[in-house]
């Protein structure tokens, strides 16, 4: 009889934050708990989203049971796309929300009669092979996010999935710890793996009943029209700024595809209210006067095709930004996106408008526990075994230290990183060999071919340019046809630096004449070797050379 364990392993959000996503085997079958994604970086010119690397949910698929989700926003839910054609007819776990979410995605990419999709409601069970999960209610930044305590074959573990504790919630569920605690037993959990993401923060998270408080405050002091955006998913915050609408007799116009999808998701399963005067301005926008009137928008995050930076450069076909405006920046500033949204707040006051955002005022609560609220867990779950999860590499680091300072011994403090397998063991724990894990770049249609190389010649491109080299040869005597012609796409201005480009040419002439004739290959790499060379020595850059040749016979 084989022996029991429990093997995870992080395909993604262990080093970064995003890309969440984790592999659970034990001798019975493997359940993926989170598939989301990550928006690209500085460095990934031109791609759309980062996906996990799916080659090692390939070599299990015929042993996978489901699909667990914790909550619905995209770094938990957004791969699923890309991952449901290699697993046709697979299971989905998740909250009612979670999974209306899921739905609409899926459908968007005709994918949706590939899954089947499982509602679980709060303190809800389901085994899946000899894995027994409770799905307990959390408070975070968007509706039914579950943590995960899960009866494994070497014991029980609790993953905290996104959460924070406030102890007085506006509306739905908070996170109650004492259901950690009932679920650890006398014992503690054997193993936990905990949200990392804001253990540099001390004290505790701002409750939402502060921030609806501040926001009461700007808005009671908005003279004229009042703008806000906010992450889409955050139907709470959503709620609130109807509230005040409503509270306040102004009318609620808003703008952006995903904010209005998540709006209706969340009116239809009964977890937003409308205003009595709500309107979206794709149908048009009403005639109320500024003093009257909230836009509610998307563009959060700086976002060159949201709602809101189209309206900042006078882009939006029925909205804009005002003089006498009043905006509301109600989210947290991701790093990625500081320079995009520092330019567009920049824009927004010299249109005349007054802007608030997280660093001038308290309109926005992280949905992620601070240090005290981490240390509640601690005392509530007492592992025998801990694992950071969700945060950058530093992150991990420090909630390590933070375990060691509630009691967990040093050496059962473990930080893995993307693609190191974890398995417990009846009596001990091991370590397995890494499996590769390097993330999928998905760039429009295509999945994976955009690469290392590619991205090292899209940043040789954007800051040293392109030198093409035309050139027509008699494929029999080797003569020239035509050219060589040379065409410089960001690298120099052809008028100011002609007569550089014309000693060029002699440089493709010499190459011509040293290579035989026919030998297309062999000559475009002298081309392209000899007018690297030249351009460093003369110039000191360094572009992109490509020489096209073409050889017409008699």
């Amino acid at each position: 009889m084989q022996e029991p364990f429990l093997t995870i392993t992080p395909l993604g959000g262990l080093g970064e934050i995003g890309l969440n996503c984790q592999l659970w085997e034990t001798p019975q079958g493997v359940v993926m708990v989170d598939c989301g994604l990550m928006f690209p970086d500085d460095y990934h010119l031109g791609v759309d989203v980062v996906i996990p690397h799916f080659g090692a949910v390939a070599h299990v698929r015929e042993r996978l049971l489901g699909i667990v989700l914790t909550h619905g926003h995209e770094d938990h839910i957004g791969a699923l796309p890309w991952l449901v054609p290699l697993l046709k007819g697979i299971r989905i776990f998740g909250s009612r929300f979670t999974l209306a979410l899921v739905e609409h995605k899926l459908r968007e990419h005709n994918l949706l009669d590939w899954v089947e999709l499982h509602p679980v409601g709060a303190l809800e069970q389901r085994t899946l092979g000899d894995l027994t999960f409770h799905f307990f209610p959390v408070c975070h930044s968007i509706p039914e996010g579950f943590a995960l305590g899960v009866e494994t074959p070497v014991g029980r573990v609790l993953h905290t999935g996104d959460f924070k504790i406030d102890p007085d919630p506006l509306e739905g569920s908070g996170t109650d710890i004492r259901q950690f605690a009932d679920f650890a037993g006398e014992g503690g959990v054997r193993l936990l793996l905990a949200d990392s993401t804001n253990v540099e923060r001390a004290g505790h998270s701002l409750s939402e009943r502060q921030v609806k408080d501040a926001l009461r405050g700007v808005f009671a002091g908005a003279a004229g029209r009042i703008v806000i955006t906010l992450f889409s998913s955050h139907i709470q915050r959503i709620q609130e700024v109807f509230d005040l609408a409503r509270e306040m007799g102004r009318t609620v116009v808003i703008s952006g595809k995903s904010l209005a999808n998540n709006i209706e998701k969340a009116k239809d399963l009964g977890f937003l209210r409308l205003p009595p005067a709500f309107y979206n301005a794709h149908n048009g926008v009403p005639d109320t006067a500024p003093e009257n009137t909230v836009l509610l928008v998307t563009g959060a995050q700086g976002e060159p095709l949201s709602a809101l930076s189209r309206m900042v450069m006078g882009e939006h076909r029925q909205l804009s930004v005002q003089q006498g405006d009043t905006v509301i920046m109600s989210s947290r500033m991701i790093p990625g996106n500081a320079r995009a949204i520092s330019r567009l707040i920049n824009e927004m006051y010299r249109l005349g408008a007054e802007v608030f955002y997280e660093n001038v005022r308290a309109i926005h609560a992280s949905g992620h526990a601070h240090r005290e609220e981490l240390r509640a867990v601690f005392e509530a779950a007492r592992p025998r075994l801990f694992v950071p999860v969700h945060g950058e590499y530093r992150h991990l680091v420090k909630h390590c230290r933070l375990a060691q300072e509630c009691g967990v011994p040093p050496e059962c403090t473990i930080i893995l990183e993307d693609g190191d397998p974890l398995t417990l063991l009846p009596t001990g724990v091991r370590r397995e060999e890494h499996v590769p894990v390097e993330c999928t770049l998905v760039d429009g249609k295509g999945v994976g071919d955009v690469g290392h190389a590619v991205l090292k010649e899209r940043h040789i491109l954007g800051g040293e340019g392109m030198v093409i080299v035309v050139l027509v040869l008699d494929a029999e005597t080797g003569n020239v046809l035509h050219g060589p012609e040379m065409l410089s796409k960001g690298f120099v201005f052809e008028q100011h630096y002609n007569h550089l480009l014309e000693d060029a040419k002699c440089l493709v002439l010499d190459q011509i004449e040293a290579a035989r004739p026919g030998d297309v290959i062999r000559l475009q790499d002298g081309i392209r070797s000899s007018l690297r060379r030249f351009f460093r020595r003369v110039l000191d850059r360094d572009p992109v050379i490509v020489p096209v040749v073409t050889s017409i016979g008699e």
